[in-house]
C-alpha cells in the first residue's frame, strides 16, 4: 500500500496558519507592551503629581514657621525654630503627631514618603544685586573682591564677574522694552536671577560652586544680617576685618545675638568700630526678610528636590522663585 502523501495545498494552509499565529502573537505582545508602558507612564505621572502636592505642603509649612517667627521680636539669628534643619522623616509621622488621637494614625500605615529640608537666611549672604545697580560704587565692587579673596577665588575671576554683571545691567537698563531693536546685538543674556547663572559669562563652574554658599541674588538691595552671615561675608562687608575678628563676631552672636547697631559695633575691633559713623557704612543689621527653603521629598523610587526663595513682609510670606533641583545638586 502506497504511503499517503500530503497535498501541497494542505502544506501551504499549515504554513499560512503558522504565519498567522506568529503574527497574532507578535501583535498581542506589542499591544501588551504598549499597555504596560501606558500604565507605567500613568503611574509615574500620578507619583509626580502627588509628590508636587506634598512639596507644596512642605513649602506652606515653612511659610507658616516664618510667619510665626515674625510675631516675635524683629531679630533673626541662628538658633531660632526656622533655622533648625528637618532630618529625613516619614511623612506619616507628622500626620500621627498632628492627630488629636494618636491611635487613629499609625506611622507605618501612611504613604511611603520621606521629607527633609532646611530654611536658611538669604539676607545673611552677599547679594549680587548690589553689583547690578546703576549706582554701584567702587566700594561695592571691592566688597565682592574681598569675598572672593576670602574663599580662594582668583582676583581675575572676581573682576570678570563684576565687569559682566555691570555690562548686563547697563544693557538691560538702556534697552527700550517697547522697542526690541534697541537691545544691543551682543546682549543675548539677561541679568542673572540665580548664582548658577554666572556660568553664562563663561565663569568656570568650579568657581561658581565655591561662590554658592556665600552669595545669592535677591530682588532688592538690603543690609546683610550680621547674625547669620558667614565669616567670609562679614570680612567682605567690613573693610579691614580679618578672619580671626570675623570668627570672634560669630562666637559673640552665638551666645548673644545682635539686636541693635551698637551691639554689632561693639563686636568689631575698636579701630573699625571707631571709623564707622553708623552701621550703614558696613551695610549690616540684625534682621531678615528673605529666606531660602531647600526641600527634599523621597517618594517611592523618586527623589524630588526644590529650592524656594521666600520673602517675608510682616506676617505675609511671598514665594519669589522656585527651582527644581536634580538629586545630585547641592
Amino acid at each position: 500500500m502506497t504511503p499517503h502523501r500530503p497535498c501541497p495545498a494542505q502544506g501551504a494552509a499549515l504554513l499560512l496558519a503558522m504565519l498567522i499565529l506568529v503574527l497574532v502573537a507578535t501583535m498581542s505582545a506589542g499591544m501588551l507592551w504598549i499597555q504596560y508602558r501606558g500604565i507605567e507612564v500613568e503611574q509615574a505621572e500620578r507619583v509626580r503629581a502627588q509628590a508636587e502636592w506634598l512639596l507644596n505642603g512642605a513649602i506652606d509649612w515653612s511659610r507658616l514657621i516664618l510667619r510665626e517667627d515674625a510675631r516675635g521680636p524683629n531679630v533673626d539669628y541662628i538658633g531660632e525654630p526656622w533655622s533648625i534643619p528637618l532630618a529625613e522623616t516619614r511623612l506619616s509621622t507628622f500626620l500621627a503627631g498632628a492627630s488629636a488621637d494618636s491611635t487613629t494614625v499609625q506611622a507605618d500605615t501612611g504613604p511611603d514618603a520621606f521629607l527633609s529640608g532646611q530654611i536658611t537666611d538669604a539676607a545673611g549672604l552677599y547679594n549680587l544685586q548690589i553689583l547690578m545697580q546703576s549706582s554701584v560704587t567702587r566700594a561695592n565692587q571691592q566688597q565682592f573682591e574681598r569675598l572672593c579673596t576670602a574663599i580662594g577665588i582668583p582676583q581675575d575671576v572676581a573682576d570678570k564677574i563684576v565687569a559682566e554683571l555691570a555690562a548686563s545691567s547697563s544693557a538691560v537698563n538702556d534697552a527700550d522694552v517697547d522697542d526690541p531693536t534697541s537691545k544691543a546685538p551682543d546682549d543675548s543674556l539677561l541679568e542673572p536671577a540665580r548664582v548658577e547663572d554666572l556660568v553664562w559669562y563663561g565663569i568656570d563652574p568650579k568657581w561658581v560652586k565655591m561662590l554658592e554658599p556665600f552669595v545669592d541674588v535677591l530682588p532688592q538691595v538690603l543690609p546683610v544680617n550680621a547674625n547669620t552671615a558667614p565669616p567670609e561675608v562679614l570680612m567682605a562687608m567690613v573693610p579691614g576685618l580679618n578672619r580671626g575678628d570675623a570668627q570672634r563676631m560669630v562666637a559673640v552672636r552665638q551666645s548673644n545675638p545682635f539686636t541693635k547697631n551698637d551691639e554689632i559695633l561693639a563686636a568689631l575691633p575698636p579701630a573699625l568700630a571707631a571709623s564707622a559713623t553708623s552701621m550703614s557704612n558696613y551695610s549690616l543689621n540684625w534682621s531678615s526678610s528673605y529666606f531660602e527653603v531647600l526641600g527634599q521629598l523621597r517618594y517611592e523610587q523618586h527623589v524630588i528636590r526644590e529650592r524656594t526663595l521666600i520673602q517675608r513682609q510682616g506676617l505675609n510670606t511671598i514665594i519669589v522663585r522656585r527651582m527644581r533641583l536634580s538629586p545630585v545638586d547641592p
